[in-house]
């Protein structure tokens, strides 16, 4: 145990922002926003490391330097003791970032949330009445 806590320092460092699509570059995300997943979870990004067969560990305590509210980050090992990869598709944090921002979207916790969002009719009428405000002011906008 206590040789694995020393080899996690040596593992790459995974904040959720590098993969936020609301994010800009300047915030610090990494990837194109069009590649880029909305509000990743640690949770989400490590259950993805563990799909892709990669070794993964959450570090709750610790938070995103420039937005220092952000806590949270995910510890992955790309690369095995004798330097072969776990995974040979992934053999760079570029890579890896691209397919956990593929996967994220599609996580067991975020297709559950998703599903009660359509089937609720009291919901859109709302935002429709709201939307309708907004739509005359981003009208006037563009005239």
């Amino acid at each position: 145990m206590d040789g694995e806590a020393i080899n996690i320092k040596k593992w790459i460092v995974f904040y959720p922002i590098y993969i936020n699509s609301k994010k800009t570059i300047a915030e610090g995300r990494r990837i194109t926003a069009t590649k880029a997943c909305e509000n990743p979870t640690c949770v989400e990004i490590a259950d993805s490391c563990r799909y892709l067969q990669l070794p993964s560990a959450i570090e709750i305590d610790k938070a995103y330097p420039r937005d220092f509210m952000q806590r949270g980050r995910v510890r992955v090992l790309l690369k095995k003791e004798d330097g072969t990869l776990y995974n040979p598709a992934i053999g760079s944090r570029k890579q890896l970032m691209l397919q956990v921002a593929e996967l994220v979207p599609r996580h067991h916790g975020r297709t559950k949330k998703q599903e009660p969002t359509p089937t609720s009719t009291a919901g859109p009428s709302k935002s429709g009445v709201g939307a309708s405000k907004a739509g005359g002011k981003g009208g006037r906008k563009k005239k």
